[in-house]
């Protein structure tokens, strides 16, 4: 009996042993849950802030090797104020943003979310409360009167992708008693940016877009006129989880406190005022067999990477109008228009980024280091693709290549085939592809370039000796 009450004594005495040892593990995870909520002074412990945004035009993408994106800057600016490095995390779409912040994939939301009671009720809005509305897409200056009031729409032709564009339009038809002529574009060939260039290119007469989408593109395209609203006023901001309340504090008050700041504004200059073309002048004098001041170092520096001079004075060209001192809109510098960690890479001195023969000699080696990626191409070939590449930077040129394989075209032949999906990268049907590596890009531009430079390299050659 003895020994039954003894055995009873230790069995109950590691039963509330494992009790209290359960106890202590509980209340350790329940710690954990509250540490776990990772508001700002995590972050700070951390020294990392997890960004979500989507890939666009406006908010993130990558460009000749480089992040940018106006979202992605104001990011890093604030992620600099608190001290610790930004890390990007992209999502498919709002849903997918939302879904991996509530999943602590990332802890704020970098993107200009629309204010809404259904999201309200689960984020924490912050950051600056940008106010958005739609607008018509339309060209100054053409045969048609430009638009100055929503009446004017009735009988007029306007061209909107399906979506919130489309909806917006069959709404307002019906706030004015019909007339409006609708053209609903599918197919995910045209993007809504797209359209916004066949209007500037007087291909069709309007198109619908938000504004500030249509900011930026008037950079690119100066003769769009964007002034005539079509939508009541929509607020979108930040958002953060609704368990890191000082996290939403933090970045509202360094909005409020940094929107006249230079790096903000400099940001904001750079995506929504400067222009986006470099303008280009006739070249010096084709009579007197000389296209530049610098025919001298192209005829040099060109030999070391086997291309004629005349293309690398035609890149040149393109690149900066020979112009040393030139610097676009992306911060590239110099002749050859290389970005600042291009030029480092390729071993230019600081402050030497606008001396013309530096520029050449880091252009033409960053040209050689390409061109080893594309060296199983026939010479006439390769010369596309690097050019492509010099202009977008390389991972889109793969990311098109890839996309020209699976759709049954040439992955090793530019024109037609790889140039046609570079085009595409900047649709969201598109870029979003699993054989796609580096997002969003706007193609246009190197569409452009390539045909542009090799276009002029044939003039060269014709009227400039060797």
């Amino acid at each position: 009996m003895e020994k039954y009450r003894l055995t009873r004594i230790i069995s109950m005495a590691a039963l509330l042993l494992l009790l209290a040892v359960t106890g202590c593990r509980n209340h350790t995870g329940s710690q954990e849950t509250e540490a776990g909520t990772h508001d700002l002074q995590q972050i700070k412990d951390s020294g990392q802030l997890v960004v979500l945004t989507l890939y666009s035009s406006t908010s993130y993408f990558n460009y000749r090797g480089q992040e940018m994106g106006f979202q992605y800057e104001l990011s890093e600016q604030f992620a600099k104020s608190l001290g610790v490095e930004l890390k990007v995390k992209v999502a498919r779409n709002v849903k997918d943003l939302i879904r991996k912040l509530q999943a602590g994939e990332g802890d704020l939301i970098a993107y200009t979310l629309p204010v809404t009671k259904e999201w309200k009720d689960s984020l924490l809005y912050c950051g600056e409360d940008v106010i958005t509305h739609q607008v018509v897409v339309q060209r100054k200056g053409g045969r048609n009167k430009t638009l100055k009031d929503v009446t004017e729409l009735i009988g007029k032709d306007i061209y909107v992708k399906p979506g919130k564009y489309h909806e917006r339009l069959v709404n307002l038809d019906k706030e004015l008693g019909g007339g409006i002529h609708i053209h609903l574009v599918r197919g995910d060939s045209v993007s809504a940016e797209d359209l916004i260039e066949q209007v500037a290119q007087g291909k069709i007469p309007y198109t619908v877009t938000d504004n500030d989408i249509a900011r930026l593109n008037r950079t690119y395209y100066p003769n769009l006129d964007i002034d005539l609203a079509i939508s009541f006023d929509q607020r979108s901001s930040w958002a953060v989880r609704k368990d890191c309340p000082q996290l939403a504090k933090a970045a509202s008050e360094w909005h409020k406190a940094n929107s006249t700041s230079p790096d903000y504004k400099a940001s904001t200059k750079r995506y929504f005022e400067i222009s986006k073309s470099t303008p280009h002048t006739p070249i010096l004098s084709l009579r007197e067999g000389r296209i530049s001041h610098y025919d001298d170092l192209f005829k040099k520096y060109a030999k070391e990477i086997g291309w004629d001079w005349r293309l690398l004075a035609s890149l040149a060209y393109t690149e900066s109008n020979f112009d040393t001192t030139a610097v676009s809109w992306a911060g590239a510098k110099g002749l050859m228009q290389l970005m600042p960690s291009t030029a480092r890479a390729m071993g230019v001195p600081p402050g030497k980024e606008q001396n013309a023969e530096e520029s050449i000699k880091a252009a033409v080696k960053y040209i050689g280091k390409t061109a080893q990626s594309f060296k199983n191409l026939p010479p006439e070939e390769q010369v596309k693709f690097v050019l492509a590449s010099y202009n977008s930077g390389i991972g889109h040129v793969q990311d098109a290549m890839a996309l020209a394989e699976k759709y049954g075209k040439d992955k090793n032949v530019w024109k037609d085939n790889v140039e046609k999906y570079i085009l595409l990268k900047a649709n969201e049907e598109y870029f979003t592809d699993p054989v796609c590596k580096n997002g969003y890009f706007r193609g246009t531009e190197t569409y452009n370039f390539v045909r542009e430079i090799t276009a002029r390299y044939e003039q060269y050659k014709k009227k400039i000796k060797e």
